[in-house]
């Protein structure tokens, strides 16, 4: 899902700019498989506004809805004054330890990733460095924050609680808030402190405070079907 992400980030980034207003909150509803195919987006603005607007835009493949995001775009105002309780910084990237997300997920997009956690980490808690040299559309300028989101999603499975040959539990949404904007893009770091969470009945949830390499930048959530693999 993630580069899917990255590209309705970029859709609702270039619909109808308004550079006085943040994308604060952007939610992605995964509304089935998502194949490898030719892929039109669909834009629109369902509330329009001076200072709080909301858009929405959907991904479908084969005439089929795939995923739909919906963001609210805020007015920029300067709150120097009274900013601040933000969560302590991560550890540095340079700070941290490799590892390989490929040894235990397939695909290309993994593979494209490169991953840095710290040596604390435990199963279902952990704390992360991710970036990639790869870029959201080809031959298009993309937006620091589009970038940014477009490796989000991979916070559920980072930090996994149990063997992924064993346990199914894939997220079916995907919610971000943001209370400045993210840097993003090629070679970029994004960083992830991570819980996840397994409930008794079927249910779980990622939860993720989000970094850059400047500090804290909000947080995501991400709720999770959770099914014996065998």
């Amino acid at each position: 899902m993630a580069p899917v992400s990255g590209l309705l980030a970029h859709a609702l980034t270039t619909h109808e700019p308004r550079p006085e207003l943040a994308l604060a909150r952007i939610t992605y509803e995964i509304l089935g498989l998502i194949p490898a195919i030719p892929t039109t987006v669909e834009v629109r603005t369902i509330r329009p506004g001076r200072t709080i607007e909301l858009i929405e835009a959907t991904a479908s493949t084969g005439g089929r809805p795939v995923v739909r995001a919906t963001a609210w775009r805020l007015s920029r105002q300067d709150t120097t004054e009274v900013a601040g309780g933000e969560p302590s910084p991560l550890p540095s990237p340079d700070d941290c330890v490799p590892w390989r997300p490929s040894e235990i997920w397939p695909g290309g997009y993994i593979a494209s990733i490169e991953l840095r956690h710290t040596p604390d980490k435990q199963p279902g808690t952990g704390r992360a460095w991710i970036r990639t040299d790869k870029a959201v559309v080809a031959d298009e300028e993309v937006a620091p924050i589009a970038a940014y989101l477009g490796l989000v999603d991979t916070a559920n499975g980072m930090n996994v609680r149990v063997d992924p040959g064993e346990w199914l539990f894939p997220n079916i949404d995907l919610t971000v808030h943001l209370h400045r904007d993210p840097l993003g893009g090629p070679g970029h770091w994004v960083g992830f402190d991570t819980q996840v969470t397994f409930g008794r009945e079927g249910v779980g949830l990622t939860s993720t405070t989000l970094h850059d390499e400047g500090g804290a930048v909000g947080r995501a959530e991400q709720i999770l079907t959770l099914r014996a693999g065998r």
